[in-house]
């Protein structure tokens, strides 16, 4: 995760733990098992419920890559693509089958080899185009499951806390226990809705977030190859590609 996402987390634990200090009460008292129990069981019980295995599967490669450092380097993309169409200009677009691939992203892989096979640029252009309306979609449906997360979540902790005042409901003879057995019961609450505001929702956005700037780059290198298959020159090709930059999330 980028320092600016490690940022925001120690803010968040370190508003929460001050709030509960600053009227010296026990940090224990944010702590319950059965309620975490309860709101995280639930939660992820529900998605299992709604969600297919292949969908979750998608979901949690998503959830690692928000750890991994972005991949999709626009500058380094649009140094590439500008050599690629000097090199074609000079010695034909058959030259760039010499090109090494093994560092490529797999759309840029692709779009290369069928420039080289000498794909028309029309048709090109719409494969490449469906290739990346279809990569959006699959990881759209990706941070759904986190969105999902996010609605279930606060609904299940209030389950929980009812649960916990039911319990508490066998105390009420004995005053100081009661009081005790209501606070842990709204304690569930409190997980149900700090894990969709801090957690879920966060992630959803931020899974959003990474899979539009890899449309973005993808979108530039289409621009980019089709360009190429028309023999444009490379230095109206670089302040074409220019302009993607300042729309770059990274």
């Amino acid at each position: 995760m980028s320092k600016i996402g490690l940022i925001g987390f120690v803010i968040i634990a370190v508003s929460i733990i001050s709030a509960q200090l600053y009227h010296n009460a026990p940090l224990s008292g944010l702590l319950d098992f059965s309620a975490f129990l309860i709101v995280f069981g639930g939660t992820v019980g529900t998605i299992l419920i709604q969600s297919s295995s292949k969908q979750l599967g998608h979901a949690c490669k998503q959830l690692v890559c928000l750890f991994a450092k972005p991949r999709y380097q626009l500058e380094e993309q649009i140094s590439l693509i500008k050599r690629w169409s000097v090199i074609s200009r000079q010695d034909g677009l058959l030259s760039l089958e010499k090109e090494n691939v093994e560092n490529l992203d797999s759309f840029t892989e692709k779009s290369l080899s069928m420039l080289v096979d000498g794909c028309d640029p029309v048709t090109l252009q719409d494969i490449l185009q469906q290739e990346i309306e279809l990569e959006i979609d699959k990881n759209e449906r990706g941070a759904q499951v986190f969105d999902a997360m996010g609605g279930y979540s606060p609904t299940i902790g209030i389950i929980g806390a009812v649960l916990g005042l039911i319990q508490a409901m066998a105390f009420l003879d004995q005053p100081e226990l009661l009081g005790q057995g209501i606070a842990i019961a709204f304690v569930a609450t409190i997980y149900g809705v700090a894990f969709a505001n801090f957690i879920f929702l966060p992630i959803a956005n931020k899974i959003r977030l990474n899979y539009q700037h890899q449309a973005l780059f993808e979108e530039m290198s289409m621009v980019g190859i089709i360009a190429i298959a028309h023999g444009e020159n490379s230095l109206l090709l670089e302040r074409r590609l220019n302009g993607y930059l300042s729309r770059a999330a990274f």
